[in-house]
Formats: C-alpha cells, sequence, structure tokens
C-alpha cells in the first residue's frame, strides 16, 4: 500500500494482546476503530491508480520519443505529427478523469536515430522488435532516472517502421506477385491495424513505469482511429488496463476499428477500478468540440476528377470563427492548403480538393468557434479507380523495394541518407546569384515567370548523387531545368519544354545537341497547381531522370559528352542550379543525397 497523504492524519491505537480479544467492550472498540482506519486511509488514497493500485496515476507523465533506424531518414514534419496525438490523447483522458489524473506529454525534441537498422531490428517476432527498440530507447534517453515523486512515469516510442515490410501510406505489403494491398478497410474507410504493425505495450509493476510501441501503421498516417492506438497503448496497457470483457467501441476495446478517438470512452467500471470517482457532468464542458466535431470525406471512395468534400459535424449551436483544411499525396510530399469560405454559422461541408489519378490523401482540419474553442482532425482516403482498386506508387517506398519488379526500383541506386542535404532548410536567395525575381517563402521557394530563369544552388561536392525535388508549376506548364554536374562537365536536366510538336524532356547537351537529341522523351508531365516528384540520378556513365516514378531518360554514357550551352550558363561554373522558361514554379522540397561508396549497381 502506498503511504499516506502529509494531511491525513495516523489514528492512534494501543497495542493488542491474547486477552483482549476476550473483552466484548474492548473489541467493540477496536471494531470502530478499524472502520475509521479504513475509511481515513481510503479518503487519503482517493487519487487514481494503477490496475493493481500499486502506484498513483493522479498524475501522468508521457515521455514520448521517435525512433528512426539508422538507415531510415525522419520525416519533415515529425514533429507536427507527434504533437497532433499528443493533444488527442491529453484531451480525451482530461475528458474522462477530470482533475482525479493528468496526463502531461513531453515530446523529445529531436529524433532519436537508433544504433539498428531496419534488417536489425526485425530480426524475431513483434515482441523482439519492440523489447529492442524500447530497452535501446529508455537506456540512451536515462529513461526514468530522476524519477518524480507522485507521478506515474510511461516511455511511448513512435515508430518510423513496423514490424514488417509494409508501405503504410498506400497500405501495401511486398509479397512474390508484387505490393498487395493491407490494412483493415471497411466501408471504404481506412483504420489501423494491419498485421505487419506490430504496436506492443507493458505496465512494469516492478519497476513501477510503463513501456509503449506503436508501430508506423499505428500513427505515421492518420487514419481513421490512429489517435485510439496512441492512447491504447501509450496510456491504456501501460498502467494495467486490460481489454474489457465486453467487445464495444471503448478506447481498450474496438475503439481503433470505429472512429477518432473522440468518439470513443473509456468503460465507468474500468474507470473505477483505477479509483476514478464518477461525478456530476459539467455543462460547460471544455471538450464539447472536440467530442463533437467530426470530418469525414465524401465520397467515402472518390474516383479520380470526382471533387472530395469533407462532412462535418458540430455541437449545437456552434459558431465557426475559422477553419483550415490542407492534404498531402505523398508521406514526405507538402501540405496544400485549401482555402475556405462559408456563408452560415457551422458550414455542413467544405471542399478538400480534385484529384486528377488514383493516389492516397492525407487530410487535416483546423476549426475555431467564435467562443474560442479549437478542433483539430486528421484523416485518411484513397482516390480508387475501382473501390476494389488499390492505387500503387509510382516510387516505391523502402520496404517494397526489395521485392519489387518495377523498373524504376532497379535503377535507383542505394543513397548515404547520412549525408543527404535538404538545401531548403539553409537556401537563402539572396545569398546566390539568380535571374530573375525569385520568391522565398516559410517553406518553399518560387521561380519567376521569364525566359530562362535560374538561381545557384549552395555548394555540393558529391560526385555521384541523386537529386530529389517536389515541385508545383503555378501557371500551365512549361520547362522546368535543373543544372547538373559530373566529373567536372556540366550540364542540365530539362523537363516538359513546350513546343508545337509537344513537351520535350532531354539532357542538355549531349555531343552539343540539346532538346531533339537521342535522350529526347515527348509528353507532358505536368498539370498546373498540381504537385510532382522529380528525380535526376547522376552516376559515372549513367544519367536518370524520372517523374511521378516514371523513367523518362535513362542515358549511359561518357561524362565528356555532356556540356552546358551558353544560354544557361551561370557565374560559378560549378554550382548546381534550379531553371525555369516561362513558367513560375514552386519547389517544396530540394533533397542532394551522395550514392553510396557500396553501391555495385549498373
Amino acid at each position: 500500500m502506498k503511504e499516506s497523504r502529509q494531511d491525513c492524519k495516523p489514528v492512534k491505537s494501543r497495542s493488542l494482546t491474547g486477552t483482549m480479544f476476550h473483552e466484548k467492550g474492548f473489541i467493540k472498540q477496536f471494531i470502530v476503530i478499524g472502520i475509521a482506519c479504513f475509511m481515513i486511509t481510503h479518503a487519503c488514497h482517493a487519487e487514481t491508480t494503477t490496475w493493481d493500485h500499486r502506484y498513483s496515476t493522479e498524475k501522468i507523465e508521457l515521455t514520448v520519443v521517435y525512433f528512426v533506424p539508422s538507415d531510415r531518414t525522419p520525416l519533415v514534419d515529425w514533429r507536427d505529427r507527434v504533437d497532433y496525438y499528443c493533444r488527442r490523447i491529453e484531451q480525451f483522458h482530461e475528458r474522462e478523469f477530470g482533475d482525479q489524473s493528468v496526463l502531461e506529454t513531453k515530446v523529445v525534441s529531436s529524433p532519436f536515430q537508433s544504433s539498428q537498422s531496419t534488417k536489425q531490428l526485425r530480426v524475431g517476432d513483434a515482441n523482439a522488435i519492440y523489447f529492442k527498440t524500447l530497452a535501446e530507447t529508455a537506456g540512451k534517453i536515462k529513461f526514468n532516472e530522476n524519477r518524480k515523486d507522485k507521478v506515474f512515469p510511461i516511455l511511448l516510442v513512435l515508430s518510423e517502421i513496423n514490424w514488417r515490410p509494409l508501405d503504410d501510406f498506400y497500405r501495401l505489403r511486398p509479397s512474390e506477385n508484387g505490393p498487395e494491398f493491407e490494412g483493415n478497410y471497411r466501408q471504404g474507410q481506412h483504420f489501423p491495424g494491419a498485421a505487419s504493425g506490430g504496436a506492443r505495450a507493458s505496465y512494469q509493476a516492478n519497476q513501477g513505469v510503463g513501456w509503449g510501441l506503436v508501430s508506423a501503421d499505428g500513427w505515421r498516417v492518420p487514419y481513421r482511429g490512429s489517435d485510439c492506438v496512441v492512447y491504447h497503448e501509450g496510456c491504456g496497457h501501460t498502467v494495467g488496463l486490460p481489454h474489457p470483457d465486453a467487445a464495444n467501441g471503448s478506447v481498450m476495446a474496438l475503439g481503433q476499428y470505429q472512429g477518432w478517438i473522440s468518439e470513443s470512452w473509456l468503460d465507468q467500471d474500468q474507470k473505477e477500478r483505477l479509483n476514478w470517482k464518477a461525478i456530476p457532468p459539467n455543462t460547460s464542458d471544455r471538450a464539447d468540440l472536440f467530442s463533437s466535431f467530426t470530418a469525414l470525406p465524401f465520397p467515402r471512395v472518390p474516383r479520380p476528377e470526382q471533387p472530395v468534400r469533407l462532412q462535418l459535424e458540430w455541437p449545437d449551436a456552434a459558431k465557426v470563427d475559422s477553419i483550415q483544411v490542407r492534404f498531402q499525396t505523398s508521406i514526405d510530399g507538402p501540405w496544400i492548403n485549401v482555402p475556405q469560405s462559408w456563408e452560415s454559422d457551422a458550414p455542413e461541408s467544405v471542399p478538400l480538393g480534385q484529384f486528377d489519378r488514383p493516389t492516397p490523401v492525407s487530410y487535416r482540419v483546423d476549426a475555431r468557434l467564435e467562443n474560442g474553442e479549437t478542433a483539430e482532425l486528421w484523416g485518411y482516403l484513397q482516390v480508387r479507380a475501382a473501390e476494389n482498386l488499390t492505387p500503387m506508387p509510382r516510387i516505391f517506398s523502402d520496404d517494397l523495394q526489395s521485392r519489387s519488379n518495377a523498373s524504376s526500383v532497379s535503377v535507383l541506386a542505394p543513397v548515404d541518407l547520412t549525408e543527404q542535404r535538404n538545401l531548403l532548410k539553409t537556401l537563402r536567395i539572396n545569398d546566390h546569384w539568380k535571374q530573375g525575381e525569385w520568391l522565398q517563402e516559410e517553406k518553399n521557394i518560387s521561380s519567376p515567370k521569364i525566359f530562362g530563369a535560374r538561381m545557384e544552388l549552395p555548394k555540393v561536392d558529391f560526385s555521384e548523387y541523386r537529386m530529389t525535388l517536389i515541385v508545383e508549376p503555378l501557371d500551365e506548364p512549361n520547362a522546368l531545368l535543373l543544372g547538373n554536374r559530373l566529373n567536372g562537365n556540366r550540364f542540365a536536366t530539362l523537363f516538359g519544354y513546350n513546343t508545337p510538336s509537344g513537351h520535350k524532356s532531354a539532357v542538355e547537351n549531349i555531343n552539343g545537341r540539346n532538346v531533339g537529341n537521342e535522350t529526347t522523351y515527348t509528353g507532358n508531365l505536368f498539370r498546373k497547381d498540381e504537385i510532382s516528384q522529380v528525380i535526376v540520378q547522376v552516376k559515372e556513365n549513367q544519367l536518370l531522370m524520372m517523374v511521378d516514378g516514371q523513367i523518362i531518360v535513362d542515358w549511359r554514357g561518357p561524362s565528356e559528352k555532356l556540356s552546358l550551352s551558353d544560354y544557361w550558363q551561370t557565374p560559378n561554373g560549378n554550382a548546381l542550379f534550379l531553371g525555369s522558361y516561362d513558367c513560375r514554379f514552386r519547389f517544396h522540397q530540394i533533397l542532394i543525397s551522395p550514392i553510396s561508396i557500396n553501391n555495385n549497381s549498373p
């Protein structure tokens, strides 16, 4: 048993002897004193506890760690995702327990880069990856070394990977027959619960701590119910809560398969087992918007080119002050803002977007009422050509590459992620030579709509490298151009130059010839206001150009054949550069990665 609170005075009693039990008057006195002791002790232990009543949960401190294997790259927006789940589970815990149990989340400020690779971590079953992940994390961050009095500590690890290979954005696993769908999919909606996921949690009674692991399938992509998984593993099993006897929609039962955590609950008998006391409901509950707000896509399974809206549910008499809607179509792509306007107090629906091809879509909705209440929901859908046809990625993720027969995979060389450079993080356009008025915003840059716009990039010393860009034409598409270098020879990779005979792409120059040479590809690659992924891979005797997973140029030859025309020259004869022609391009991502020195691919 726990010690009594300091403000509870212990009951004084006399020592007992064997003869006392034979005196009726004293026996009565003993019983009265015993009942008083029980009542006082019970009052002193009114705070919530773990399932076995050994530890107070009046205050829970949840340390949240983003875990990344040594061979993986952290998500650019990982902190946004982690913070979202932290807010959701804090709000849920407050709604369920009030001030009887306070949950405080503390996010470790930087991604935890493991000393183990994905392959090393996946040796063994789901329990093995759980213990390896948690043991390494707890040891290195010195979890629970400075334990606070009357605070129950929990370590929750949100992992970048799953127990087994799975592209969690497309919900595909590798198989002998190519990628196959794996996920919890019902009535057009996606819920967490892939077999490859492997989330685990434990309440360690002897140490008085909780350990939880949520694999990528449970949190990276915001399926409806992912926040239930984070609470289920991070705050439920970690204090000893079991699954309830009855399978219902509660967060410790089937909540993750039915809706967001705001639509779920904790069973009252489970809470009472944790020493929670029921109190009359607060009619001015601040969690009203949290509990009532939903944002579901319509149609549930949209087709390409079909407008998609989000159907909204609000509390009674809600008056909306602001709504922000954003979406992304790749896990590492930019979030695109969708402007909103409405006339009623609370709109029944808002537009999300229209998508030209089958694709997964993650979305975010931030709402604010005039009374100051706020709510945030993240969700997920898939645009499908037919309801039973799963979208296929044009660029295969690491988990799908090893067993895919896609031609694009066979020619993409491994890169050294430890040396990868995200140029948009450090690029300041006023520090570099440029032609035309380039625009720099908080997280992107844009080229001007002139002929021959270009800007030099920061110095890059890699001899063989891969450039990966996320680009968005802001006008009717014309040429995007990237200035490259190989063995001291500068050249350009041209994408989508608009000519009377169609859009042309090519390496410029090959033996002094520009577009029209043997590398020329004909076909429109871009659409106005839609993002695309562009890859240029520069290796000894090989150049590769790809757009949205499609190989458009695979040229092989000596670097001496490469040259740059006078028209596209810049002052620094060694600099890589960005260029465009009569079209504004917004650059959402500019990554440059060196080809791995251990690469033996052709």
